[in-house]
């Protein structure tokens, strides 16, 4: 089974994803940042033994289109990407993966539309409610996070970033991994070309100024997650506290379960995919 590389006009933007298996469930597969749909290069040849197998770089990253607005990265705008791209491939419902930013998206589209949602996995991303109730109260992570309101300044960051792209994911993501083997300096070098596409850095930095902006989704206010939903965790995770995963019972209204990895970063998709491969299989099933 080939990886298809496919562009499709969805909520007036074109959005690049590439796709593999023939299964009659599709799985989506949601990155973060700072990723494109690379970084499921472990998950997409297995989960396409069975399913239908679908992964986007979202609206701003890699190839898709890069509205220039910060208003454009509000997660209202990128759960409708989604909902329309699966709708034009033909189906009626999805099993939704995300991890970090897609992670949020994953959170936000499973809440908006859970009639779409078969089910949810999370992978290293807290709900959003509880994490900004986190920022707020809880000083270690607001200091982990000081990346996300040092991005807020215009400008700066992408200078920064551009002149360091190479040293930023060899420091970042392989230096975070505890197998780091598994992202070699071909992978490097696509994650950084990735990033040198026009725009692409103050695009994808725009999610979290749009975040700070315009905050969480009303639709996200007012309810709980529907859908059975398993979280995925790497439990050495530099960037993330596992205390973010408290009090989920505030946002869930379904069966969840929270699953840590040992010895495994934030990258964890990629950090230890056969765990992760495993994990989704049998939630899946």
């Amino acid at each position: 089974m080939r990886l298809k590389h496919q562009f499709i006009k969805v909520n007036g933007i074109n959005i690049h994803y590439v796709r593999q298996g023939h299964g009659k469930k599709l799985v989506v597969l949601l990155h973060g940042w700072p990723e494109f749909w690379y970084s499921w290069r472990y998950q997409l040849p297995e989960l396409a033994k069975k399913f239908t197998v679908i992964a986007p770089d979202l609206r701003g990253f890699n190839l898709s289109d890069k509205p220039s607005r910060v208003a454009c990265y509000q997660t209202k705008y990128v759960i409708q990407d989604i909902y329309e791209l699966i709708k034009q491939l033909g189906f009626h419902q999805a099993f939704i993966v995300g991890h970090d930013w897609g992670g949020v998206v994953a959170w936000h589209f499973a809440t908006c539309f859970p009639k779409l949602t078969e089910k949810l996995v999370i992978l290293n991303c807290p709900h959003p409610k509880l994490m900004m109730k986190n920022l707020l109260a809880n000083p270690r992570q607001l200091i982990k996070s000081w990346y996300m309101i040092a991005f807020q300044i215009p400008m700066i960051p992408e200078l920064i970033l551009s002149k360091t792209l190479k040293k930023f994911f060899q420091s970042n993501m392989q230096g975070w991994l505890f197998n780091k083997e598994h992202i070699n300096g071909r992978d490097i070098n696509l994650y950084v070309n990735a990033f040198k596409e026009r725009d692409s850095l103050t695009a994808s930095l725009n999610y979290y100024r749009a975040g700070f902006r315009y905050g969480v989704n009303r639709d996200l206010r007012n309810k709980k997650v529907e859908v059975p939903t398993r979280i995925i965790w790497g439990k050495n995770d530099k960037a993330l506290t596992t205390g973010l995963n408290k009090k989920l019972d505030k946002v869930m209204n379904t069966r969840y379960e929270v699953i840590y990895l040992d010895s495994c970063s934030h990258w964890i998709q990629v950090d230890c995919p056969q765990a992760v491969n495993e994990l989704l299989f049998t939630f899946f099933n």
